[in-house]
């Protein structure tokens, strides 16, 4: 179905190529899933499956790219529209229309689908991402999971013969990436529907994969089935990790092949010794704090204390207020009721790069590119002060100066973004889906890099689908359900027993408490052999 033959991409001549002599294929029927860290060209393999590389990016391309008999060297996008369907990182760039049902009927009428047609794709389109609640909502009103499964939908619902999809899971909380991905799964397995797929939270998705494609950097892409490959990929999931600590053969790619793997470790290990980060005195105070949008009621009558020293991960299915609630607490969104004290000065202000609203309380946003406004990646590291620099550089080394910043990879702009925030180093830090984008490596120096924030006293507020970012992170979990607080407690009293919210090796070894293989290499010791 898919054919790259001595493929090489560059984007300019002073730089290394994205790909180099790459030969790939890919089966007809069959899931491939891109791995590989932040900014190594996933995207653009990605983009070149359809001809938006080059036709739409620029660069130079060498050898060719087949697709369903269709060489893109001579067959533009436009002419693949009914062959590939994508979707890109950031699924809002790609809307036409205003509302959910005319954004995924668009792409049919521009086809000439038949109106009974169009109307019964539609409505199985709804029901198979679980929409069919939204088809009448405007899409600037949607939370950012929820557009993008409308996004998704509007990909699928052309019936393409190819779908690529770049993170598709990324905005999406555990139940509903669950529910996508098996709606991708029946589409292969069923329709003979052909997916290429690049995702960071490999936890989520590679045991879904029939081939994986990894780009270890260089330009270079490996190819293999995914329980060879994952052996010594460039990124892995917790439930691989956990199975090289343990020496494990073979490797397990889902829970449940890892907890009948794990039964004789589950015996030989004690309980984990409770995190020993230390709370401080309350740093954020918010009582009563309730968020409407006309008749919507997004917040309701949330009090909550945020102790200095402390990271608290806010959790909750798609809109269910996580957005709302930290736009509120910075003082920029619209609050209804309630009051919100850091240090007992009220907050205000507004959300612009460089305001940190009176008592130094910063927000980075779910779309991070909303606070970046200069010419270069320099420029904007230049405008936070001394430390952006050497903060974007632990975060996701190699970015260029001279780098426009909508030119980087949606990872990237997270972590400029990031580094932006971090060296104004604010008294409480709020962010919302600081993880979109990232691999587990970013992830990791983020991790660190919060961690040290709540060591150096200061309270850090995270909402967050990831859960296994959560479990390495967080010392406290609250959950909102429909705009209200259903949970609230210790990480481990939180996620631990929930089907939806728990990190793999929760899964794996429960009822033991642990939640990371950190955790459990420590108790391990030196007894790594009784795995």
């Amino acid at each position: 179905m898919i054919e790259l033959r001595d493929l090489s991409i560059r984007y300019a001549d002073d730089r290394p190529p994205e790909l180099a002599h790459v030969d790939l294929h890919i089966e007809e029927g069959e899931l491939a899933l891109v791995i590989g860290r932040t900014g190594v060209g996933k995207s653009t393999l990605l983009g070149a499956i359809n001809g938006l590389v080059p036709h739409f990016t620029g660069g130079r391309l060498s050898g060719n790219v087949v697709v369903a008999g269709m060489d893109t060297r001579d067959h533009p996008p436009r002419e693949m529209a009914d062959v590939v369907g994508r979707v890109g990182q950031d699924p809002v760039a790609g809307f036409v229309a205003d509302t959910v049902e005319d954004e995924l009927a668009y792409g049919m009428e521009q086809l000439g689908v038949a109106p009974a047609t169009m109307r019964k794709r539609v409505e199985e389109t709804l029901d198979l991402l679980g929409i069919a609640a939204l088809r009448g909502r405007s899409l600037a009103t949607l939370s950012g999971g929820q557009q993008q499964r409308v996004a998704i939908g509007s990909a699928l619902v052309t019936a393409p013969r190819v779908l690529v999809l770049d993170e598709p899971t990324s905005a999406l909380d555990p139940g509903s990436a669950e529910e996508v991905l098996a709606a991708i799964t029946r589409l292969v397995h069923d329709l003979g529907t052909t997916v290429v797929m690049a995702e960071h939270r490999l936890e989520r998705a590679v045991q879904y994969a029939d081939s994986v494609i990894a780009m270890p950097g260089g330009g270079v892409v490996r190819s293999g089935d995914p329980a060879t490959m994952m052996i010594d990929a460039p990124v892995a999931p917790p439930v691989v990790e956990l199975g090289r600590l343990c020496s494990w053969t073979p490797l397990p790619l889902s829970v449940r092949d890892a907890r009948r793997a794990a039964r004789p470790l589950r015996g030989r290990l004690a309980d984990p010794s409770p995190r020993a980060r230390p709370a401080g005195d309350v740093a954020l105070r918010a009582k009563g704090v309730t968020v409407q949008y006309r008749e919507r009621v997004a917040v309701r009558d949330v009090t909550l204390q945020l102790a200095a020293g402390t990271v608290t991960a806010l959790m909750g299915r798609n809109g269910s207020g996580k957005s709302s609630l930290l736009w509120s607490l910075q003082g920029s969104g619209p609050r209804s009721a309630g009051s919100v004290l850091v240090d007992g000065v009220e907050t205000s202000g507004d959300a612009k790069r460089g305001s940190t609203s009176g008592p130094q309380i910063g927000l980075v946003p779910q779309t991070a590119a909303d606070l970046l406004y200069l010419e270069s990646v320099g420029e904007e590291c230049a405008a936070a002060g001394p430390e952006a620099r050497a903060l974007l550089d632990h975060l996701a080394p190699g970015i260029d100066d001279g780098q426009h910043p909508r030119d980087l990879s949606e990872g990237q702009r997270l972590s400029l973004v990031l580094a932006i925030q971090l060296a104004g180093r604010p008294r409480v830090l709020l962010l919302d889906e600081p993880t979109r984008g990232l691999d587990y490596t970013a992830k990791a120096l983020l991790t660190q890099q919060l961690d040290t924030l709540a060591r150096d006293g200061h309270a850090v507020l995270v909402a967050t689908h990831d859960v296994e970012f959560v479990a390495g992170l967080a010392d406290r979990v609250v959950v909102l359900a429909d705009g209200d607080v259903i949970a609230d407690g210790p990480t481990a009293d939180v996620v631990a027993s929930s089907p939806i919210f728990a990190p793999q090796v929760a899964k794996v070894l429960a009822p033991q408490e642990f939640l990371t293989v950190r955790d459990v290499a420590r108790a391990l010791g030196d007894s790594r052999e009784l795995g």
